[in-house]
């Protein structure tokens, strides 16, 4: 956690009772923004919210998916807590959305993900990270387009899970969705980071500060 941080939680102060998104302002439970380490090297985006995540506030935490995600985090050293934990306690990692707020019946509208775009946007500029992980396949079209040279469509998750994609001043990692994903799958993208990653020198020349 960088030294000059307060809270994981909504660190830069984005606004919690956005009301931009009509259609989301009355079925949501809350406007979920990212959590984490604002030096953090790796950031982890997922589509939307999952519905513990709506009910907690708390990126990826509440239910299935959430604990999925926290174990891996764990086994990668990012995560210092439980895979339950309400409020995890992370290090060199982010965790944000295309979209902060959850439809229960159904997935964001790409104007929907237009009108988040800035939030992370915002996130992703002011941490720089040097390794993003797109989970699920809008996601990975959504930064692909943003931050290679690929168009939506050009990479198909599944098959680019636990791989390496190189972009312009980042490096993806794709990931399947967790809702989706095998504990198989899982297992392969731990190794893909622990052999392929954390064992060389992944960081850019951007004008990072150290860590």
């Amino acid at each position: 956690m960088d030294a000059s941080q307060d809270s994981l939680a909504n660190p830069f102060s984005m606004d919690a009772e956005c009301r931009n998104c009509e259609a989301l302002c009355d079925v949501r439970t809350n406007v979920v923004h990212g959590y984490g380490d604002v030096g953090a090297e790796f950031c982890f985006v997922a589509e939307r919210p999952h519905s513990g995540a709506d009910r907690t506030g708390v990126p990826f935490t509440g239910d299935d998916a959430g604990r999925r995600l926290q174990r891996i985090l764990g086994e990668l050293g990012f995560a210092r807590s439980d895979p339950d934990a309400a409020e995890p306690d992370l290090q060199n990692v982010f965790l944000t959305y295309l979209t902060r707020c959850r439809h229960p019946d159904r997935q964001p509208t790409d104007a929907e993900i237009r009108t988040c775009e800035p939030y992370l946007n915002a996130e992703l500029r002011m941490i720089n990270p040097e390794i993003i992980v797109p989970i699920g396949q809008r996601t990975l079209d959504a930064l692909a387009t943003d931050y290679t040279t690929n168009q939506p469509g050009d990479v198909d998750v599944a098959e680019a899970h636990a791989t390496t994609v190189r972009g312009r001043g980042f490096e993806l990692v794709p990931m399947v969705a967790l809702e989706e994903q095998t504990d198989a799958q899982t297992e392969a993208f731990v190794d893909h980071l622990l052999e392929n990653v954390f064992s060389r020198d992944y960081r850019q020349t951007k004008g990072r500060r150290g860590r």
